[in-house]
């Protein structure tokens, strides 16, 4: 497959609100994550699937991690709003999400789980405080064990508004872009 012909999906999920952000909680009218994909959305053209869970978490940011360490620790798979009816059309699949507890938010599990990812190539991309990606990569392989799972970026959520040149580079590196 040729990446400058592939099919491109972005799917992210990100929470705006209170968050954690240069160590302080701040409120942010668009999560960090969404507007990496929005990023990558300008450059790729690809399509956007925002991943949302049903129940919504709270405002508070300290509920919200809470919440999120009890899913993880219960290995819960969150009800979403929407669901994607199909993977076939897309080649490529750039998987967005917050770092919560070392890996992506379970809703992101939710979503993995809910479709064929077989033979698609995905591609991580995580905002965070400090943890990087985490063991997301190694996450989303066990789920999608039949996919390309590629190495990914990980963006600091307080950089995120100048990490176009980061973007940039690291989507042509590889190969979606000249």
């Amino acid at each position: 497959m040729d990446p400058k012909k592939a099919t491109i999906l972005i799917a992210y999920f990100s929470r705006s609100g209170n968050n954690y952000v240069n160590g302080q909680i701040v409120n942010l009218i668009k999560g960090n994550t969404e507007v990496i994909a929005d990023m990558i959305r300008d450059i790729t053209k690809a399509d956007l699937f925002y991943i949302l869970s049903a129940a919504a978490y709270p405002s508070d940011y300290m509920e919200t991690t809470e919440i999120a360490k009890r899913e993880l620790h219960d290995n819960a798979r969150p009800k979403l709003t929407d669901s994607l009816s199909t993977a076939a059309p897309y080649d490529i699949i750039f998987l967005g999400y917050p770092n919560w507890w070392g890996t992506m938010p379970m809703p992101v599990c939710t979503f993995l789980e809910s479709c064929d990812f077989s033979g698609k190539t995905i591609v991580p991309f995580c905002t965070h405080e400090g943890s990087g990606l985490g063991r997301s990569v190694s996450d989303i392989k066990k789920i999608c064990p039949e996919s390309i799972v590629l190495d990914g970026i990980a963006i600091r959520g307080g950089e995120v508004t100048n990490a176009q040149d980061t973007v940039i580079k690291f989507v042509r590196k590889i190969g979606i872009v000249l």
